[in-house]
């Protein structure tokens, strides 16, 4: 008899079984109906979502919605079809141009998901005999279009331009050479030293790409993410992003100036061969992306809500991801996973919902609630926030100040 293939996910199905004690249970959180881009009703009861990257609230913009409808209603439900046959609408065409436009690249290319797109690009970029190397911390889309390339792969520390320079110097000076990093890391929300990554790349001879799925719509001045901010983005190679965060809908992308890029739409297998994005979505990317260039007192707002939060909780006393604010995303360091599912299912109790993170999403022995701010989320909501926070850790015995500032005192912090 052949060995059951499920027997060697055991270990998780126990720990599911443990995770039955915390209700609800935090991994299987269902939006039963969603009010806002900050509000759903969770479990039958009103609920502040503090962890769903909607970071400019784009999810509920009349204009996007508007675009959807009309996309809908003429285009259908889907393309049925992948980009180089025929799922290309004009309205692809139109997204392209309205993402190069953005970034101010001569080339834009669309895929389904930003996973994809990670997984596309440098699996295709860096082939047999290339290297990648990458940010030890990267995300799982990353380390996967590694393991789906042909290329060798080299780590470098997180964060360590001089580690990354040890490891460039040490590869054959004519071998093709992308070095990846992100500009804002999901998980702990810190940024990429970019302006220092990108120097010690040049000074290799090597290109760079940079993914900011996590800084697009609020870093810079037009909101083109952290090289914009840092003043380098001339310097990236290629930019990798997302639909799913500051868009608000679903998607990812690639631009640069590289002037073969568009080779890659006939070499690169997750754009050839995956249907693409139906025309709703498309349509309502489109009509965010042209919002999100204009939205400059909106950045500025976001900005000023995320402090708020993170001065609130280091206040009382919780370990933060990020010393200082450096994103919006704000995550909170506890001991242990039992701690973790403990906060998550007593602020899912309190009406808040945030993110559980743990290995393999975070390093080993890293647990995190992570939260993320978003546009949308007025003060009062914040204040509930850390008000939720407050008793969900008294509850579970946590040391939690009992006297968190107010909201003038945290802003002049």
């Amino acid at each position: 008899m052949s060995r059951d293939l499920l027997a060697k996910f055991a270990p998780l199905v126990a720990e599911r079984e443990k995770l039955k004690a915390f209700a609800p249970d935090p991994l299987d959180v269902t939006m039963e109906r969603v009010l806002s881009p900050t509000e759903a009703i969770v479990n039958g009861r009103r609920t502040i979502l503090a962890g769903t990257n909607n970071y400019m609230a784009m999810t509920f913009d009349p204009d996007a919605i508007a675009a959807a409808r009309e996309a809908l209603e003429r285009f259908g439900t889907g393309t049925t079809g992948s980009r180089i046959l025929n799922g290309t609408y004009v309205l692809h065409r139109r997204l392209e141009e309205t993402l190069a436009r953005f970034y101010d690249r001569r080339h834009a290319m669309v895929f389904t998901t930003g996973y994809q797109a990670n997984l596309g690009i440098i699996s295709t970029l860096a082939g047999r005999g290339d290297y990648v190397v990458i940010d030890a911390d990267s995300h799982a889309s990353i380390y996967d279009a590694c393991a789906m390339g042909q290329a060798d792969v080299v780590r470098f520390r997180h964060n360590d331009p001089e580690d990354l320079a040890k490891r460039l110097r040490r590869l054959p000076e004519d071998a093709g050479k992308l070095v990846v990093v992100e500009g804002i890391y999901s998980m702990l929300g810190d940024r990429a030293p970019l302006a220092e990554l990108v120097a010690v790349t040049k000074e290799f001879g090597a290109q760079i790409l940079v993914d900011e799925a996590h800084s697009m719509g609020f870093c810079g001045e037009h909101g083109r993410g952290i090289a914009e901010e840092l003043g380098v983005d001339r310097e990236v190679d290629f930019i990798v992003g997302t639909f799913s965060k500051s868009v608000g809908t679903v998607g990812g992308f690639c631009v640069s100036d590289q002037p073969h890029f568009e080779v890659l739409r006939f070499v690169c297998r997750p754009y050839m061969f995956t249907a693409s994005s139906p025309p709703s979505v498309v349509a309502s990317a489109t009509v965010a992306i042209e919002k999100l260039a204009r939205m400059h007192d909106e950045r500025r707002a976001l900005w000023r809500k995320v402090e708020r939060l993170h001065a609130g909780l280091k206040a009382m006393g919780f370990a933060l991801g990020t010393e200082r604010v450096e994103s919006p995303i704000v995550a909170v360091r506890l001991p242990d996973q039992e701690t973790l599912f403990g906060m998550s299912a007593a602020l899912l109790e309190e009406g808040v919902y945030v993110n559980v993170a743990r290995p393999p999403a975070t390093p080993r022995g890293l647990f995190l609630l992570r939260c993320s701010l978003g546009l949308g989320h007025t003060d009062e909501q914040v204040e509930e926030i850390l008000a939720a926070f407050a008793r969900a850790g008294r509850r579970l015995g946590l040391p939690v100040s009992e006297t968190p500032p107010s909201a003038s005192a945290a802003s002049s912090a």
